[in-house]
């Protein structure tokens, strides 16, 4: 469990790998709906991380990313001031 919490890549700690590890470090029993209220009690919230899809490619988002799709308020911004410049032209 100690592994799990320097390891850059992180990795999920369920509630009853931290039963296990109570019981093993301080010889200490709970039951399993127990250590949730335990860790509450303790100040710890139940923070997780968005998934990521196995064949998830970064360089494809990036690219999506930057294709213009007509909702920027910048760029509609800039469409109405040319629209009135030729409105005022004409």
């Amino acid at each position: 469990m100690e592994d799990r919490c320097t390891n850059a890549s992180g990795g999920r700690l369920t509630g009853d790998a931290i039963l296990k590890y109570i019981q093993l470090s301080f010889n200490v029993d709970y039951h399993p709906n127990a250590i949730y209220k335990l860790l509450e009690q303790l100040g710890f919230n139940w923070i997780t991380s968005r998934s990521k899809h196995p064949k998830q490619a970064i360089e494809a988002q990036t690219a999506f990313k930057k294709v213009p799709v007509g909702n920027d308020p910048y760029t509609n911004q800039y469409k109405n001031l040319l629209s009135s410049e030729r409105f005022l032209a004409n």
